[in-house]
């Protein structure tokens, strides 16, 4: 079976060259840690608006505007 690693982050900006760090990264500790296969291990970025993500009830737009 192929791994499938999902990271979600809030939609601010991470850069193409963040984004492959990301995926070299994953798929590289599921390599060392479990000996899966990179060629066949699969990694998706959701990139989340801040008023599609909540923390103890409220937008990550709102609780970074009070900061």
């Amino acid at each position: 079976m192929m791994p499938y690693v999902n990271i979600r982050i809030t939609k601010e900006g991470a850069t193409p060259e963040q984004k492959a760090l990301l995926i070299q990264g994953a798929t590289q500790l599921l390599v060392d840690v479990l000996g899966k296969n990179p060629k066949t291990t699969v990694v998706s970025i959701d990139e989340v608006d801040t008023d599609n993500w909540g923390i103890g009830g409220e937008t990550v737009t709102l609780l970074r505007k009070r900061k």
